[in-house]
């Protein structure tokens, strides 16, 4: 005897990656899609009827610092909104870090993300100090919301891979414990030369350990500052370019074409994906100029046209770089659409896809993402009619479904105008109002 699905989704706009958007119910069963077609017979303990609104795959967080997530203010405030006076605070912070603290904060923080959809995140964890406590405290957060997020955890050097005396053994502690990215931060090693080592030695350890690898790399409005060309170098000697990833390359932003275009074709023999991060690099990047000011993101486009697999990331949220954010992955593209200049329908397209087909590539989780008959049950309804209607509302997430449960739904807000009856007209012919 066949058992009924549990949950059907009925008459919603299903996205795929390129093509337009199909008018399905979808049936799940046991966690996992049964089936999707224009018409389901059968019927459900539960059902919702979508009524055209997008069905998509969940949201991919890219890049994030759980860490830090939920910190602004303490020990102060970052009043030059730098990158070098956040650290120095989070430098300060971080010596009262509590497992618990960190913990306590990063499910809060992966909560609210859930809540808007993200159900993939990858976060940096910072391996600088002796007692590994950010790391500690991100894996056991792994652990405890693995039944409805999946999370990645980056060992990431903050004060950089020979910034101190005991940060290699650290950083190999760190790969023992479990973490999942060899993480990383050439540009802020000690010398160049220090620089380009620290790469070397992280392919080494994500060979040793087999784990992937996330740079944060040339995250520096310095066009002097070119580990990318070492992170190719490697990635093309080693042919590890799809499991690495470079995060930030906001210096690329400022090198001048001739190298630009050398680097890009460079680029185009790897499979490195590519990260930006366009609310904070256009945040924190720049500071030094006066006018004109750069914006200090990296050439996502160009990249995009090349072929490359480009994601977004928030980054940070209420911390020492970044004092704001909700991580809202909607309020990530339609900042990289406007920085980025990318507002053709199929560039916006392509920024909506960022966040969530190419992330998953990023995180190399493709296998378990994506809405199709046999693969796990994530994914997301927007109260939108496509992509480019929901990045332009800020589209609110209707239901979040992970692993098959129902773990968020949300009432999109009905605005009622109160004014006089002939603006209600206007309103009621041109559909302004809705």
């Amino acid at each position: 005897m066949t058992h009924p699905p549990t949950l059907i989704l009925r008459q919603g706009q299903l996205l795929s990656p390129t093509g337009p958007s199909d008018c399905v119910d979808i049936a799940i069963e046991a966690g996992r899609i049964t089936a999707i077609a224009p018409h389901l017979p059968q019927s459900a303990e539960v059902e919702l009827n979508v009524q055209g609104q997008v069905i998509s795959p969940p949201f991919v967080e890219s890049h994030i610092h759980l860490d830090s997530a939920m910190t602004a203010g303490e020990p102060r405030w970052n009043q030059s909104g730098t990158l070098f006076e956040g650290i120095e605070i989070w430098r300060e912070r971080k010596q009262s870090l509590t497992l618990e603290d960190v913990k306590e904060r990063a499910i809060a923080t992966l909560k609210q993300q859930a809540m808007q959809g993200v159900l993939f995140v990858r976060s940096h964890a910072d391996v600088s100090e002796q007692t590994l406590t950010a790391l500690k405290g991100l894996l056991a957060a792994r652990d405890a919301v693995k039944d409805w997020i999946t999370l990645q955890v980056v060992a990431f050097p903050q004060d950089g891979l020979y910034g101190g005396p005991q940060n290699e053994a650290l950083m190999e502690e760190a790969m023992r414990l479990g973490a999942d990215v060899v993480g990383g931060i050439p540009h802020y090693e000690l010398t160049r030369e220090d620089g380009v080592r620290s790469i070397h030695r992280i392919f080494e350890l994500a060979e040793q350990y087999d784990r992937l690898i996330d740079v944060h790399c040339d995250e520096i409005d310095d066009e002097q500052s070119r580990f990318l060309e070492v992170l190719a170098a490697c990635a093309i000697r080693t042919g590890m370019g799809s499991r690495v990833t470079a995060s930030h390359t906001t210096a690329f932003h400022s090198y001048n074409n001739a190298y630009a275009f050398k680097l890009m074709g460079f680029l185009q023999r790897t499979s490195l994906n590519f990260i930006a991060n366009p609310l904070i690099n256009i945040t924190l990047q720049g500071r030094a100029d006066t006018y004109p000011k750069r914006r200090g993101v990296t050439r996502v486009k160009e990249l995009w046209q090349l072929g490359q697999n480009v994601s977004l990331g928030h980054d940070c949220i209420q911390d020492p770089w970044y004092s704001l954010g909700t991580g809202n992955m909607l309020d990530v593209v339609n900042m990289a659409i406007h920085v980025c200049q990318m507002t053709g329908i199929p560039e916006i397209d392509a920024c909506y896809n960022m966040v969530t087909w190419n992330g998953a590539k990023t995180l190399q989780v493709e296998p378990e993402y994506g809405i199709e008959v046999g693969k796990p049950a994530n994914l997301i309804v927007l109260d939108a009619s496509d992509r480019y209607d929901a990045i332009r509302r800020r589209a609110t997430i209707r239901y979040v479904i992970s692993q098959g449960k129902l773990i968020a739904q949300t009432t999109p807000p009905t605005p009622q105008w109160q004014g006089p009856e002939e603006v209600q007209s206007v309103f009621d012919q041109t559909g302004l109002l809705v």
